[in-house]
């Protein structure tokens, strides 16, 4: 199996730091290289960068030296296993954790408020139910429910094939202090890992929340970001429903390394049809959720 990167710059930084100790080069954390080395004759010459700085150059990086030194500290002399996550530009980001979509599915215990509400609304696509909207400071935000994720069976109960209102019911009909709940992370989104440049953008024009336009040679572009896809979280916060101005601030105080979560928009705008913009203003669950 091959070795995983979150992002193209973390591949080629990893690359860069395998070619540096198969060649036995250690260099200082903040040496820049300004010349090239003078060779002897007839020495050919070394096929790596001299250092990680060369990566800055080339990729129009913001990025530190102690940055970078301290997110190699995790990596192992030999390597990571194959299929293992390798981050020497990302590091352990804590942002990129939250935004995990797991495989496979979980089982949550759910419960009602004094209300007899939990803050869930469901929706049927496809012959499934999804998570249409999470309000703040509810039930289902305590356990970690999220905007996308698919509701596989509630109370034991097959939800294939339900209808939205079918689904509500069961959920208004359910035992109050204990709703038991199977489910699935988010499988009509993705997340992507991007870098912000020297001038702290990573290459994204947004527009109601949707990506309209991508900038040529950006992080944003290198790794795969499509136009047409709405923005759902930014490090694993939900941002549905923020207007621009207040995405724009999350994404400049979310640091060099960001990863987005991102939805097709034929797909979005079925999730939330018949869902007013200021519901989902108002109501979504905006926290930073925990790790």
């Amino acid at each position: 199996m091959a070795t995983l990167y979150p992002s193209l710059e973390d591949m080629k930084g990893h690359q860069i730091l395998q070619a540096q100790a198969a060649a036995g080069v250690r260099t200082p954390p903040t040496t820049v290289v300004t010349e090239k080395p003078k060779l002897s004759s007839g020495t050919a010459p070394p096929l790596l960068y001299p250092n990680l700085a060369e990566l800055e150059n080339y990729m129009g990086l913001a990025l530190s030296s102690e940055e970078i030194q301290k997110n190699l500290q995790a990596l192992s002399p030999t390597g990571p296993p194959p299929g293992q996550l390798v981050a020497p530009l990302s590091g352990n980001n804590a942002g990129l954790r939250r935004a995990e979509i797991k495989p496979g599915v979980r089982e949550i215990h759910l419960c009602k408020d004094e209300r007899g509400k939990t803050g869930l609304q469901l929706k049927n696509v496809d012959q499934g139910i999804f998570v249409q909207l999470v309000k703040a400071n509810s039930p289902a935000a305590l356990v970690g429910l999220r905007f996308g994720d698919q509701i596989l069976q509630i109370d034991g109960r097959n939800c294939a094939g339900w209808s939205s209102d079918k689904a509500q019911r069961a959920l208004k009909k359910a035992n109050p202090e204990k709703i038991v709940m199977v489910v699935r992370d988010r499988p009509f989104q993705r997340t992507v890992t991007v870098h912000k440049d020297s001038n702290g953008h990573v290459g994204i024009v947004v527009k109601k929340g949707k990506i309209v336009s991508l900038a040529k040679n950006s992080s944003a572009a290198r790794n795969g970001l499509l136009t047409h896809h709405y923005i759902c979280e930014v490090n694993g916060q939900n941002v549905i429903g923020m207007k621009d101005k207040q995405l724009m601030e999350v994404l400049a105080g979310a640091g060099n390394t960001v990863t987005l979560t991102i939805i097709p928009t034929v797909i979005y705008e079925h999730m939330v049809k018949r869902l007013s913009a200021g519901v989902v203003k108002s109501s979504m669950d905006h926290s930073i959720p925990d790790l």
